[in-house]
């Protein structure tokens, strides 16, 4: 475990201290870092929790999944976001550097695709994201899938993505193009070349607001009434179901994934109580209210 005692401010220089700036000697600092589709309601939590114990603070930075996983392997945080799993190849690494990584789901999310609101493609199916997406995808103009987007006089569709150290873009490439490939729909199922990506989950849908051409994915949570959410259909001409709270509940949505943290082990101490009340009903009414899925049923009053 690596909680610690702040000796002063100059901890806020390299991480977001989401509690006042200085601290009594006798308060203790948990270090939370990773997913930037988890950063928001992470920041939330931290904000709340010294009104549940005043002698912890919790410093959360964002990066992305991969950021906070390395961080996990070289045993420098207390906590990794991730909204993907940890890879076989990352959890043997964090081995053989002495951490023992253990993966707690704190909720779910529906990892939502987003077109200009004028955009008259509403619904589209896993093969067809997988055809816009993936490398050697037949579809790179929207006249392809029978669509006229008004405002989109070049035709081509702009492909917006994430970084690759984001688990957004790692889950994405699974459920989307490892499917399609799965399925004989994809020779291989890799991104496409050109896609424009984006740091963070908020880029995405700004830039897809601003682009009557483009399509991205991002967490719902990011959803704004500037966008619009395609709904998606397992197969091409099948039934669509629409990204939600309660289709991610229920896995219902074609593209519902886990939320992760990771510790080193069981956790203990302030660690544990952090996870403990993340994870009771007043952590996870915080996190539905930031639009995400509570890991189990809640009664938020």
């Amino acid at each position: 475990m690596r909680t610690n005692r702040l000796l002063g401010a100059a901890v806020a220089a390299s991480v977001v201290l989401v509690s006042q700036s200085t601290y009594a000697d006798d308060r203790v600092v948990i270090q939370n870092k990773g997913s930037d589709t988890l950063v928001n309601v992470a920041q939330a939590w931290a904000e709340a929790y010294p009104e549940v114990n005043p002698k912890v603070a919790v410093a959360v930075s964002g990066g992305g999944s991969g950021t906070g996983i390395a961080a996990m392997i070289n045993g420098t945080v207390d906590i990794a976001n991730a909204s993907r799993a940890m890879k076989d190849k990352e959890i043997e690494k964090a081995k053989s550097m002495g951490q023992n990584p253990l993966e707690h789901v704190v909720g779910f999310d529906a990892l939502a695709v987003f077109i200009h609101k004028d955009n008259p493609a509403s619904t589209l199916s896993i093969e067809q994201l997988a055809q816009i997406f993936g490398r050697g995808g037949k579809a790179t103009a929207w006249s392809d899938l029978g669509v006229k987007v008004p405002g989109c006089d070049s035709d081509k569709i702009v492909v917006v993505s994430r970084q690759n150290n984001s688990g957004t873009y790692a889950y994405f490439k699974k459920a989307v193009l490892g499917t399609a490939e799965k399925m004989g729909q994809l020779e291989k199922g890799t991104y496409r070349q050109g896609t424009l990506d984006m740091h963070g989950s908020k880029d995405v849908v700004d830039l897809v607001e601003k682009t009557p051409c483009a399509i991205g994915y991002s967490g719902l949570a990011y959803a704004t009434d500037h966008v619009q959410m395609v709904c998606v259909a397992k197969e091409t001409g099948g039934s669509c179901i629409s990204p939600s709270v309660a289709t991610a509940s229920d896995r219902s949505y074609p593209i519902a994934r886990p939320l992760f943290m990771y510790t080193n082990g069981e956790p203990k101490g302030e660690i544990k109580n952090y996870l403990d009340w993340i994870l009771s009903d007043a952590g996870q009414c915080i996190l539905l209210k930031k639009g995400y899925a509570p890991a189990h049923d809640v009664s938020c009053g």
